[in-house]
């Protein structure tokens, strides 16, 4: 068995289920020693930053400086994830980052650290995070099984939170004992492991017989299925709303250990890491929860618990008190966060996964980087405690989205397309030949008629977002039971890809709407070369050339 054999049955109850497969695994302990080594540098950035100036306000920027990177490249990147190889895309995010660590590294030994530096710095670092993340999370589907998905993504958030519940604070002791500077180095002496464990990856792509997107086309294509995808939406808004307002316990902690537990960079890092170690609680009991629970009440109720685990932090002034609330926090804070992923990767296909979670992670991490400058803003105005309590009562009220915007429900299976022969084509045309007009007709009996239009609208969906544009529906006016569905596509390779992007779910929606079909012929489809002699390659030998 190679390691990108599957074996043909598999229980996805268990969360270790995932580590079974050697790919994963050895790329998932090396992601895990790299999130160790990000949270350590993360530790000596804020901390060195504290120790450069008193503003909250530059504090809380280290966070936004991080994550800023991936709200605005996020969906050029999930275009590079979707276009070429992943594995490779994964390999330059790393040299990326790996180029800013030690540049980082070099400038703290200098002594040439300022404010301005160190954010540009933590930029750099974090936009190669923007590249890496819809690459790495996008190749999860291709190292697992899909029945195995939840669980993978659950494990991702446990090497994160593993990290978190051990790399702050040793992130702390480095720092307390060689300085920031050891954590800079300490950073990017761990990229290493995982960059190895990408090349060890013998990746296995399915070729296709179309030739890639153009870059600028593969962002509109991402962007438009987006748009026309109400569950993907539901989880981008969702994800941005929690952002916002539960940043301030991630931007504002330094200060907490700072300002009302008037701790060190010791105390920090333990009080990071009880909120890591919450979350490899909730990352633990995630396949339990989504067993008990719909996305929608687990959601509400992780927002009602972390609301009150913030407030308890902004009103405790003892370190075990503030640890415990921590833990509760870090837990349902990983619980949100692994079910909005998982939303997203259950309802996009594999050929617009990396731009489907590029823009999740430009909600969710455009979220947290907003947010964490507000919360900034107004703890140099009004204090952290204020500031804590402002964004509990915001996550408390933040539950109540869900009655107009509830979570989408996701199958355990996400959906792959499924490939149709061409159809039958008698003109020379090419890949680059268009824009082609298709219009089908439909005979629907009279009092069929309100439930066939409004069938028609999640057709209209599907066909938009898999890349058809001006969609139309009409009725004929002289023959009521006639009704003509009209679409265009680009080219003639983008109606190709069009029509073999259909889910199943999206080809039972097709089948319901063939049913309401009735007389003795079949379904018409028309499909019309708008520019009949400025897109096509004639040829003298060809009699209908012009």
């Amino acid at each position: 068995m190679t390691d990108t054999a599957r074996p043909q049955t598999l229980s996805a109850d268990g969360i270790s289920v995932p580590l079974r497969f050697p790919p994963f695994r050895r790329i998932w302990i090396a992601n895990l020693l790299a999130n160790v080594g990000i949270l350590i540098q993360g530790v000596g950035a804020a901390w060195a930053m504290t120790q450069m100036t008193s503003s909250a306000d530059q504090v809380a920027l280290v966070q936004t400086a991080l994550l800023l990177p991936v709200m605005l490249l996020s969906i050029l990147a999930g275009a590079v994830a979707d276009m070429y190889d992943r594995r490779i895309v994964a390999l330059l995010a790393l040299s990326v980052e790996l180029c800013g660590a030690a540049a980082l590294t070099l400038v703290d030994w200098l002594g040439l650290t300022t404010p301005n530096l160190l954010l540009s710095l933590c930029f750099s670092i974090g936009s190669g995070m923007a590249l890496m993340s819809p690459a790495w999370q996008s190749s999860v589907s291709e190292q697992v099984p899909s029945e195995a998905l939840p669980a993978a993504v659950a494990l991702n958030g446990i090497s994160y939170n593993i990290a978190r519940s051990v790399g702050p604070a040793v992130g702390g002791i480095v720092v307390a004992a060689a300085g920031a500077v050891a954590a800079f180095a300490l950073n990017a002496l761990l990229y290493l492991p995982l960059i190895a464990a990408l090349f060890l990856w013998k990746r296995v792509a399915e070729p296709s017989r179309l030739p890639p997107e153009k870059f600028s086309r593969a962002i509109v294509s991402g962007v438009r299925y987006i748009t026309n995808s109400p569950s993907i939406k539901i989880v981008l808004i969702r994800s941005v709303v929690t952002g916002v307002a539960g940043g301030a316990i991630v931007a504002l902690m330094p200060l907490v250990s700072r300002d009302l537990l008037h701790g060190g960079a010791l105390t920090f890092g333990i009080m990071v890491s009880a909120f890591g170690a919450g979350a490899v609680i909730g990352a633990l009991n995630l396949t339990e929860v989504r067993k008990r629970m719909s996305g929608e009440a687990a959601i509400r109720a992780c927002l009602l618990s972390m609301g009150g685990a913030i407030a308890a932090v902004a009103m405790s002034r003892g370190p075990v008190l503030t640890a415990a609330a921590l833990v509760l926090a870090g837990a349902v804070w990983m619980m949100a966060w692994a079910l909005f992923n998982i939303g997203v990767q259950l309802s996009a296909p594999r050929w617009v996964a990396g731009r489907a979670l590029a823009a999740y992670q430009a909600a969710s991490s455009g979220g947290i980087a907003v947010g964490s400058w507000g919360w900034g803003r107004l703890t140099d105005a009004a204090g952290v405690e204020i500031a804590l309590l402002v964004s509990a009562a915001l996550m408390l009220l933040s539950s109540l989205l869900g009655l107009w915007l509830p979570m989408p429900r996701t199958s355990s299976r996400g959906e792959e397309p499924e490939v149709l022969a061409d159809p039958e084509v008698r003109l020379p045309l090419t890949g680059r030949s268009g824009p082609l007009v298709v219009e089908v007709e439909y005979r629907v009996a009279q009092e069929n008629a309100r439930a066939f239009h409004k069938l028609m609208q999640d057709v209209q969906l599907f066909r938009q977002r898999n890349g058809a544009y001006g969609w139309s529906i009409a009725r004929d006016i002289a023959d009521p039971e006639l009704w003509t569905e009209r679409y265009h596509c680009p080219t003639w390779f983008d109606y190709l890809r069009q029509r073999n992007r259909s889910t199943p779910s999206e080809r039972a929606t097709e089948k319901q709407v063939i049913a309401f079909h009735v007389g003795s012929n079949p379904v018409r489809v028309r499909r019309m070369l708008e520019r009949p002699f400025g897109s096509l390659r004639w040829k003298d030998d060809i009699p209908t050339a012009p």
